[in-house]
């Protein structure tokens, strides 16, 4: 089958470039910078196409031809601060992908979101339900949206980033941390789109619907910062901050290079990314438990980075 993966080039890109390679498909990944990228193009099956997903005429001759379209485009956080970085590029490319989709005749697309899309204050999650109201209302186009809440695996930017940030600091200011997650292995993720892909015959097809994808168990944010520094053998103190503080970190952060952490951050953290709903079963995908992977990636990743200071000296 025929695929072209926007988004292909990142984290959730990686994993589900070798899956879909794996199972036998042809895809198309769209990017600026080719160079930075090779690995991808060693998969079989996958090319990357110099492209701008923003220009709609060079997306119509970049998905001619292709059976599927899936969405991975999206970010954490904008440069600025009023939501239009957000928009750009949840809305703004979902809008160039569904007319590009007419005008190449692609009729099936699979659009990666985020739980609790369309709720709450967010500019990241008002931009993301917008993006999927636009997809819902399209006309002759098979879609289906997956909800993921936060994801994990090897390059993930949770765990990693809350181990970086671990590993410099012994004692480590938490804002929001009784926020409620249930984070879901990227593995499970590319799955589940793999699976909705090939519409595997042993699952119904979920085309028009709207899937929640999560992990078997739910965690606070500070029991996921401390399973963290644990992870690393590190002895740290977490300590949470009251509201009004974690609201301040906010809006102090938007002016640091790279935003740690935001006030969209803040205002998306009110929100408990949970589920008693869980698509993973209904295509058969038993949700695999974050305790015997993230520490597997987490160590790794400081033994490299050791190794690489080594090789510097």
């Amino acid at each position: 089958m025929d695929i072209v993966l926007l988004g292909g080039t990142g984290f959730v890109g990686h994993h589900l470039l070798a899956a879909l390679s794996d199972a036998g498909h042809s895809c198309r990944v769209p990017s600026r910078h080719l160079s930075r990228h090779r690995d991808l193009s060693l998969l079989p099956g996958v090319s990357l196409v110099a492209a701008d997903i923003h220009d709609t005429e060079k997306l119509i001759e970049l998905i001619e031809g292709a059976e599927v379209a899936i969405n991975l485009v999206g970010i954490l956080n904008e440069r600025g601060r009023n939501g239009m970085g957000f928009w750009k590029v949840h809305v703004g490319v979902v809008e160039n992908l569904i007319t590009a989709c007419r005008a190449a005749g692609v009729g099936r697309l699979v659009h990666i979101s985020a739980l609790n899309a369309g709720k709450g204050k967010s500019f990241y999650l008002r931009s993301k339900g917008r993006a999927e109201e636009l997809i819902a209302d399209s006309e002759g186009l098979d879609w289906t949206i997956i909800q993921p809440s936060v994801m994990f695996g090897a390059g993930d930017s949770f765990f990693n980033r809350f181990a970086g940030l671990l590993k410099l600091m012994p004692i480590l200011p938490l804002a929001c941390y009784r926020t409620r997650l249930q984070p879901v292995c990227v593995e499970d993720v590319t799955a589940a789109i793999t699976a909705i892909v090939n519409r595997d015959p042993a699952i119904q097809d979920p085309v028009g619907q709207t899937l929640v994808v999560v992990g078997p168990q739910e965690y606070t944010l500070h029991e996921l910062v401390c399973f963290t520094a644990q992870s690393l053998g590190l002895k740290r103190w977490v300590v949470g901050q009251p509201d009004f503080v974690s609201r301040l970190q906010g809006l102090l952060m938007d002016f640091v290079p790279g935003k740690p952490f935001s006030s969209d951050n803040y205002h998306a953290l009110q929100l408990d990314s949970t589920s008693v709903e869980n698509a993973l079963w209904r295509l058969g995908i038993e949700p695999q438990q974050l305790e015997s992977i993230v520490p597997t990636y987490l160590v790794e990743s400081s033994r490299q980075q050791r190794l690489n200071r080594f090789r510097s000296r």
